[in-house]
């Protein structure tokens, strides 16, 4: 097979991996933000009820909704596919000389983040600290990022003279991420309303900032609304969109005076786009159909 051939399928591969891992991504929003409460009915009444009840010793309901069933059939369906995807990469990189070195790295550091994945995902299901969801959520991003990246491998890495701004954006996203999985883990979605500003010094001054730590345990006395682990997460989580949008918003703008239209403008609709759902989560009250676009949001923006 020659070099540009290999290279060829390999993007090819990649754009099917970057959709399998897409579909991973949301199936594992939609079972942990349903398992969460939101949609179910009574609300606000059911929004961390599977947590409270565990909390007070109570049991819980055994029975799995059908399309809960079917979700989860689905993820691991699609998870075993972006394994045998990432092993064909795999493959095409270093089974056949000259060896892909760059993209093999890829591919590799791919590959780790599934088995990561795979192992962590065996304490998911019954985890009760946000570190693992934000461990799931992160990898999954991650590895749609490396995905896009090994399909778009003839390209250059960063834009030029854009580095700084565009891995500094990154960080700041990251970070954001993990507040938004930091509050839907502890059960924070409704502890600011859409129109008021949440108390957060206050609330830290009372319990610190330990309230913060992803491996403890949310306790949930009552509808999870005013708790100060709650405020903490989701008044930092709705003050970061700003200087998030205060860097990404020129980096858009200069790219676009560099030439690269497409990537500005798909950066910059993005953005929009995810700071517009989750202003509508908040009015609306946390719509499961919202949550999930959200999340697709902020994958998308990250990769």
């Amino acid at each position: 097979m020659s070099l540009e051939r290999r290279h060829l399928v390999l993007r090819r591969l990649a754009l099917a991996c970057l959709l399998a891992v897409l579909a991973v991504t949301s199936l594992s929003a939609y079972l942990r933000l349903s398992k969460a409460g939101l949609g179910c009915d009574p609300w606000p009444n059911c929004y961390g009820q599977s947590q409270r009840q565990l909390q007070q010793g109570l049991a819980l309901d055994v029975d799995e909704p059908g399309e809960h069933v079917l979700a989860r059939l689905a993820h691991r369906v699609m998870a075993v596919s972006v394994l045998l995807l990432t092993i064909a990469m795999l493959m095409i990189c270093f089974n056949v000389t000259p060896v892909l070195r760059d993209e093999g790295v890829l591919v590799l550091a791919l590959l780790g983040l599934a088995v990561a994945l795979a192992v962590l995902g065996r304490w998911s299901s019954d985890a009760r600290v946000p570190a693992v969801a934000m461990g799931n959520l992160l990898g999954g991003f991650a590895m749609l990022a490396l995905c896009v990246r090994l399909a778009l491998a003839a390209r250059p890495t960063v834009w030029p003279g854009l580095g700084v701004w565009a891995w500094s954006g990154v960080l700041l996203l990251i970070l954001q991420i993990a507040l938004g999985v930091l509050v839907n883990a502890s059960f924070a979605g409704l502890s600011c309303g859409a129109e008021g500003a949440c108390d957060l010094w206050p609330a830290l001054q009372r319990s610190g900032w330990g309230v913060l730590n992803p491996w403890r345990e949310p306790v949930l006395d009552a509808l999870p609304t005013l708790q100060d682990h709650g405020i903490a997460a989701h008044s930092l989580h709705r003050l970061l969109s700003w200087p998030l949008s205060l860097l990404l918003l020129p980096l858009g703008w200069l790219a676009w005076r560099r030439g690269r239209k497409g990537g500005a403008t798909l950066l910059l609709a993005l953005l929009l786009g995810l700071l517009l759902t989750g202003w509508l989560m908040l009015l609306f009250g946390l719509p499961l159909g919202l949550a999930l676009l959200h999340n697709l949001l902020a994958a998308l923006l990250l990769a």
